[in-house]
């Protein structure tokens, strides 16, 4: 049967990428982030996950105005990264499970979500910067396979974040109903306090992100009684991205201990942060 080992929540800044790809790791500004991906490395290490559900919100490659789906969920072969004019270097495409990825649909389906199925997907830096992060050194072959699931952020009237807490617990529970032996790591991705446009573009809540960051370990209910306005007015019109990280919450399940986190302000404008969680059977397995 699947397992989930644990759970990364990280930011997916575009500057970010462009830093690795410049090698700018050990500058003074970027150090203090870069940092705090040491830690999540080696518990991944440790953790050996052969399949990573990455929870993000595309920003327009992949999806726009137009055309803006809720739920999204990938079920390709592979995922290609594309530019989106940031100046980031293409990276290789990622490899898919799609065995997987139509189980968590049929799944999802009947707790009625309705999700779009993706049997063709490119992902953008939401996705592909948090890969670089966890895996600086594979020079192009992942070590994982990917499940890529999209939620709209973007796009109002967006989803609330008990509502996308909830589509977490009934991925997690899909994961456990799996019948292949397979280690998943959940991934949630974007954030945290950001706003990039209007009177507030700059706006960061560091006082608002620590509450989150404490929250989100033992009390993640808490956090899903904000409201999409309330959550706005806290965290930002970008930092609505915190949905992501309820998702991947929402997939480990109940107990939790937290392994590792990091805060740094700010990077390119946003309170960059990182957050490793372990899955709580992962350690009973542990303990036998």
């Amino acid at each position: 049967m699947a397992q989930i080992v644990g759970a990364i929540a990280t930011s997916h800044i575009p500057a970010i990428g462009k830093a690795i790809a410049e090698k700018r790791q050990n500058e003074p500004y970027w150090k203090p982030f870069f940092d705090g991906y040491v830690a999540a490395r080696e518990w991944i290490a440790r953790a050996k996950p052969d399949v990573v559900v990455s929870v993000y919100n595309d920003h327009g490659l992949n999806f726009f105005l137009d055309k803006m789906p809720t739920f999204a969920v990938g079920a390709a072969a592979e995922y290609r990264n594309e530019d989106e004019g940031w100046g980031l270097p293409v990276l290789s495409s990622f490899p898919g499970d799609p065995a997987l990825s139509w189980f968590l649909i049929e799944r999802l389906v009947a707790e009625e979500f309705d999700i779009t199925t993706c049997q063709e997907m490119a992902v953008d830096h939401g996705f592909v910067v948090p890969m670089g992060l966890l895996w600086p050194d594979c020079g192009g072959k992942w070590p994982v396979r990917s499940v890529p699931i999209s939620i709209n952020t973007v796009q109002h009237p967006l989803p609330t974040p008990a509502r996308c807490f909830r589509l977490g617990q009934a991925i997690g529970r899909a994961i456990e109903a799996y019948p292949k032996d397979v280690r998943v790591l959940m991934l949630g991705t974007g954030g945290l306090s950001h706003q990039l446009d209007g009177t507030r573009a700059g706006f960061i809540n560091k006082e608002f992100d620590l509450l989150c960051l404490d929250k989100i370990v033992h009390e993640p209910e808490a956090l899903t009684r904000y409201t999409i306005p309330q959550l706005v007015e806290n965290a930002g019109s970008q930092g609505v991205e915190f949905l992501n990280w309820l998702v991947m919450r929402g997939a480990l399940g109940g107990e939790v201990t937290k392994i590792h986190s990091n805060y740094h302000v700010p990077i390119s404008n946003t309170a960059g942060a990182t957050l490793v969680l372990e899955h709580r059977a992962a350690q009973q397995r542990k303990a036998a």
